[in-house]
């Protein structure tokens, strides 16, 4: 049985601000780009999230929602600092650390005698540590898989801490609301509720076929879930899977041909980013995204080992007549292959 905290700094680039700044703390504030760049918010403040604010919004339709609300720019330079200090915190208690983020990760901690071995006195050394040298907070979740870790340090959000214990899985579960699961997006909690599944019990009361048949993989995986079972290990080396780049427009671009025309700039910061990679994994595919002008958006991929421009216009082609209608954003991706493939290519 495996003892896994899951730490997740609490709004994380806001939480830095309001520390060097503590005028900030009471306001509603935002991380993120220009209104007239057609920023998005990065994250922000629990103040902010009271007028329905939360990350990934666009910056415009934030400050209709709070118009007072004040808008940072942010400093990733001192974002990544101050995150090294928190898990230089992390290292201290362990070193099997799998990074989700700059500001959340799982710890693996059924090895460690710190504590007499209690994860639960683990995590709460290491959020108060983090407040008192850091200076922000960390909500933790205590379980025996990363599932559940990952679950409970969101049950007392912000600066909580929650621990489910194994006598505790099986109660626990039946009563968790399926749109809680991770992976679990609108559209799947739709379908679910369709079925009359609401919590983990009912996922428990259907078949194991009729889950998959409805839900292929993934209905597999919710039927696991639902018993509270996740075998998943902590991975201190996380295998790089895709590299994209995308670009907000000021101004929308009216028309299929505007949009081929930002391909070629897209594709070369794309190779640049792509030529950063060391090791670079080999390119197994290509992908598009288009987001339209009323925040719809669509994303196109396409296996090719050797892609070129003539791909990628293909690709957008499909995209732009998904919506047909002037778009906003466009991002260009590479598909990479699994490490293992690529040493295993290597050796002949």
């Amino acid at each position: 049985m495996r003892k896994i905290i899951h730490c997740d700094c609490d709004c994380f680039y806001a939480a830095v601000e309001m520390r060097d700044n503590p005028a900030l703390t009471d306001i509603p504030i935002a991380i993120g780009g220009s209104v007239e760049q057609r920023g998005v918010v990065a994250t922000c403040n629990y103040p902010a999230r009271k007028f329905g604010i939360h990350s990934a919004m666009p910056m415009a339709q934030a400050l209709k929602r709070c118009p007072h609300l004040t808008v940072i720019r942010g400093d990733m330079a001192k974002y990544k600092d101050v995150a090294r200090q928190v898990f230089a915190i992390y290292r201290d208690v362990t070193e099997l650390i799998e990074p989700l983020s700059l500001d959340e990760a799982f710890l693996d901690v059924s090895e460690v005698t710190l504590h007499h071995g209690s994860a639960t006195r683990m995590a709460e050394a290491i959020r108060h540590r983090v407040k008192q040298e850091v200076g922000i907070t960390v909500s933790a979740g205590v379980a025996p898989n990363k599932f559940l870790a990952k679950i409970a340090s969101d049950w007392r959000k912000p600066d909580g801490l929650f621990v489910i214990t194994p006598d505790d899985i099986d109660a626990f579960v039946q009563q968790l609301p399926v749109k809680k699961i991770h992976g679990v997006g609108p559209r799947t909690a739709e379908k679910l509720a369709e079925l009359g599944i609401q919590t983990g019990a009912d996922l428990r009361a259907r078949p194991l076929t009729e889950l998959v048949d409805r839900f292929g993989r993934f209905g597999h995986r919710l039927h696991e879930l639902s018993h509270g079972r996740d075998e998943r290990p902590v991975k201190t080396h996380r295998e790089r899977k895709s590299i994209s780049t995308e670009q907000t427009y000021s101004q929308d671009l009216p028309t299929l041909e505007a949009c081929r025309r930002q391909l070629p700039e897209l594709i070369g910061d794309l190779e640049r980013r792509y030529a950063r990679l060391d090791p670079a994994p080999a390119v197994r595919g290509v992908m598009v995204k288009v987001k339209f002008n009323d925040f719809t958006q669509t994303t196109v991929e396409h296996a090719d080992p050797a892609p070129n421009l003539e791909q990628f216009e293909t690709l957008l082609n499909v995209g732009w007549s998904r919506g047909e209608r002037p778009v906003r954003l466009l991002g260009v991706g590479y598909r990479l292959a699994e490490e293992t493939a690529v040493q295993q290519l290597s050796l002949f």
